[in-house]
């Protein structure tokens, strides 16, 4: 089972004040790099095989920070960046607020297109893209830490959750939170924690004796459903009437 821990960026002197984007040169802050610093040290110690960040230079900064505890190399790959917010990239969150589109953008996100730049539909798409990309890129006991942002990251856990993305909104995702997403090959996926801030723990690896087990339980189900379409067929539940 291919673990994800998605990471978002820790803070910069940006975060909550402009929409930051794909806006180049934003690093993190003195507090955001102590945040990430605290994201490595939770992360030491569970046997993460791989970093990848989106090339922007605050999610950078904080895959370095978390590849220098876990003890690999950063790989950036673009399908982690953030949504490509167009002209809106860089301006004062206050300010957009006031616009039409911020009103689609908060209710009915999935019809919602930045001018010049990408919808949410389509940042969904390739961030989960990206993600199915990474988990079968890796062993099923691999632990695999990506570090993007907090739109792509609250999108992809609504596709993985079953959530339309209309109500993606309703997810939220802290600068330097952990997100874990089990991505099993032929299983279903299975998220695992939303916006953790404290000790993570991850599941087993599975063993042959697992599949060993839900054998014998599958067997034990068709049993089951003997007994019962037995008792169905015999209204009398098996018992002599007088």
């Amino acid at each position: 089972m291919a673990i994800l821990l998605l990471v978002r960026h820790a803070t910069t002197a940006a975060t909550g004040q402009r929409l930051g984007g794909w806006t180049p040169g934003v690093h993190l802050d003195e507090a955001g790099v102590a945040q990430a610093e605290a994201t490595a040290a939770r992360l030491a110690d569970l046997g993460v095989t791989a970093v990848y960040s989106s090339p922007l230079e605050r999610t950078r900064d904080t895959a370095d920070i978390v590849a220098d505890a876990v003890g690999v190399e950063v790989v950036e790959r673009r399908g982690l960046g953030e949504t490509d917010y167009g002209d809106w990239t860089d301006r004062p969150l206050a300010e957009l607020r006031t616009e039409p589109l911020w009103r689609v953008i908060q209710s009915t996100p999935s019809r919602a297109t930045f001018p010049g730049g990408e919808s949410l539909r389509g940042s969904q798409a390739r961030m989960v893209g990206e993600l199915e990309e990474l988990a079968a890129a890796h062993g099923d006991r691999d632990v695999v830490v990506a570090v993007s942002h907090a739109d792509p990251i609250k999108a992809a856990v609504a596709h993985f959750l079953g959530m339309p993305l209309d109500t993606f909104q309703r997810l939220s995702i802290a600068p330097a939170s952990v997100t874990v997403v089990a991505l099993p090959a032929g299983h279903a996926p299975a998220v695992l924690g939303v916006n953790l801030a404290g000790d993570i723990t991850l599941p087993s690896p599975p063993t042959d004796d697992d599949a060993s087990a839900a054998e014998g339980d599958e067997a034990g189900a068709d049993e089951a459903d003997g007994d019962q379409a037995d008792d169905e067929a015999d209204p009398t539940g098996g018992t002599d009437r007088p």
